[in-house]
């Protein structure tokens, strides 16, 4: 084994050392993504995506060159381990990499031209006490035009740093938002119980209960109520897992307002000044001006 000094480049991700912490960034990859678009010289955009964007899968004309629709597409999935704000509108144009059309590749050309503004953009992690997990779940409900199934997005720190997030479509038609808000709940919990047991095998057993914090009260109940009401007899019996969890003292899901719920970011598209807050909330930031070390 040979020790190579000082973490500096890891698969493509450049980390800087700074007085704060680490930046992680892939600026280099997202200029290459750019390049291969023939959009070098494109305008930037303040967000990914825009606050209307619902696509469809039979919207507008087939494109000539569905191979490069792909190709971007693919090579913008790896972009957000370090560009979590990308997350939603990455997942969106992904759903029609089948069969790519014109409204689609206007949507890619979106996230390009947003990345061509923040290419200089990257995930910080701060020296922070590990304090516990805290999480964010949130769901679009039935917010895709052709099946009608929700989006669900959450993101998870462990005391100050973002470490786990996602947007994805869920598997199956939510017959209420409630419904739809608690499969995201459960998604997040599923993950948060992996990453104790994680940080458990690493010898950082966490003392305090996970954190979930949603925005819909009535997910919130359904969390803590063992109750089986007549609304909820139709969620597979799967998803109550989180009531175990939180039995045992494991998870505490809380109320939060919707416009301090960061897991929007990951579900739907935002105006330009929540998306920027929500963004800096993530930790995703310019490169520090100063630097200690490669």
């Amino acid at each position: 084994m040979t020790d190579p000094g000082p973490l500096h480049q890891f698969l493509g991700i450049t980390v800087t050392r700074s007085a704060s912490g680490l930046f992680l960034s892939q600026s280099s990859y997202a200029q290459d993504i750019i390049a291969r678009a023939s959009m070098t010289n494109c305008n930037p955009v303040a967000t990914p995506v825009d606050t209307q964007s619902k696509l469809s899968a039979a919207s507008g004309p087939a494109i000539k060159d569905p191979p490069l629709y792909r190709s971007l597409d693919g090579a913008l999935q790896y972009l957000t381990f370090t560009r979590p704000d990308i997350s939603y509108a990455v997942q969106q144009v992904c759903l029609f990499m089948h069969d790519p059309r014109e409204p689609h590749t206007q949507d890619l050309k979106r996230i390009l031209r947003y990345l061509q503004g923040t290419i200089d953009h990257g995930l910080c992690l701060s020296v922070s006490p590990v304090t516990g997990l805290t999480a964010y779940p949130d769901a679009d409900w039935a917010g895709c035009p052709d099946t009608r199934r929700s989006t669900s997005g959450y993101c998870i720190f462990l005391g100050n740093n973002l470490i786990s997030w996602s947007s994805k479509r869920q598997a199956t038609v939510s017959r209420s938002s409630a419904e739809a808000e608690y499969r995201g709940v459960a998604n997040a919990v599923a993950e948060t119980t992996w990453l104790r047991n994680l940080l458990l095998e690493l010898h950082i057993p966490l003392r305090r209960a996970t954190i979930v914090y949603c925005d819909n009260v009535s997910a919130v109940y359904m969390s803590g109520d063992p109750v089986q009401h007549q609304r909820t007899e139709h969620v597979e019996i799967d998803i109550h897992f989180v009531r175990e969890r939180v039995r045992i003292g494991d998870i505490h899901v809380l109320h939060i307002p919707s416009d301090s719920q960061y897991a929007d970011i990951f579900t739907k598209g935002l105006p330009r000044v929540l998306f920027i807050r929500f963004r800096s909330s993530l930790n995703v930031c310019s490169s520090p001006v100063s630097t200690k070390g490669v």
